[in-house]
Order: C-alpha cells, then structure tokens, then sequence
C-alpha cells in the first residue's frame, strides 16, 4: 500500500539558476549556503533549488506521502534531503520573479509544521547559462511531515553541482 497523499507536474520558470520554495508567512530554514550541496541553498528563511539554466523553465514532479518513502534513485543526479518548516500551511515551489501557469501540490499538505523535502535534479550540465526554449532539467521533490533533522546528501554526481560546491 502506498503512502503518496498526492501528486503533480508542471513547468517552473527559472530565473538567474533559481527557482523556490518558500512559505508567504516565514522562514522555511536556517541559512544554509550554496556551497554546501550544490543544489540546494537556504537564504533569507527561503529554500532555493539551483539550475544550471540561467533563465527558462524546468520540469518539477512533486510528490506529497504521509511518511518518509524510498528514495527514488533511478538516474537522478543530484539528490539532496532538507527540512523546511511552514508557518500558515502554505508551503509551495514558487518561480523567482514569474507565477507557476499552474501551481504544483501544496508541499506542507498536513497544515502548518515541520517538513522533510527530497529533492532530485537532472540534466543541469545540458545548458549550463542558457536560455533553453525546452526544458532541459528534470526535478522530482518528495514531500512528508518530520521533526527538522540535519540535511542529508544522498547524491552528486553533475558537473554543475561540482561547480558550485567548488565555489
């Protein structure tokens, strides 16, 4: 039996290698620097997921389960666990400057509270500082409720991720 409350998909717009997940009512994190994992950063209480496109839109797969699920390790390249915490609820991958055409699952499903966040990328050394006009990057984000725990890194394995941990 399955734990997957729910699911969706859908472009992101991607701006100056960023897209987010932030919560409207605070601070998902403590700060957490780039350099850390080279693919997620937390600045200013906002969770920032890198691209290696400068600008366009990637394909984010969300999928939302009552309880920690298995990693999903398949050809991901780059897959890092972090907590985030959601004041109103509302926690949600929101595009830098642009609105989602149609947004993705609510990531804080149960309410307000603390959240694990797996998040997978692929394909960021396919246009590294391009404008692609398709997608050229792949991420899958799995969300479930859990007590905020210590980021883990399960996967590095592109260049773009080594490039920014270099840095």
């Amino acid at each position: 039996m399955s734990d997957e409350v729910e699911r969706g998909s859908g472009p992101v717009p991607v701006q100056y290698h960023q897209f987010n997940i932030s919560d409207e009512d605070g601070l998902t994190g403590p700060d957490l620097g780039r350099v850390h994992n080279g693919l997620v950063q937390v600045t200013d209480g906002v969770t920032i997921v890198l691209t290696g496109i400068h600008t366009g839109d990637v394909n984010v797969s969300v999928t939302l389960h009552e309880a920690e699920p298995a990693p999903d390790i398949g050809d991901w390249q780059e897959i890092v666990e972090i907590s985030a915490h959601s004041a109103s609820g509302d926690l949600m991958v929101r595009g830098l400057m642009d609105d989602l055409d149609e947004e993705l699952p609510v990531l804080s499903f149960a309410g307000p509270g603390d959240y694990q966040l797996r998040i997978h990328a692929r394909g960021r050394d396919t246009a590294v500082d391009l404008a692609p006009g398709e997608v050229t990057e792949w991420y899958l984000i799995q969300a479930w409720p859990a007590p905020a725990a210590a980021v883990t890194v399960l996967r590095q394995s592109d260049g773009y991720g080594a490039s920014v941990r270099a840095h």
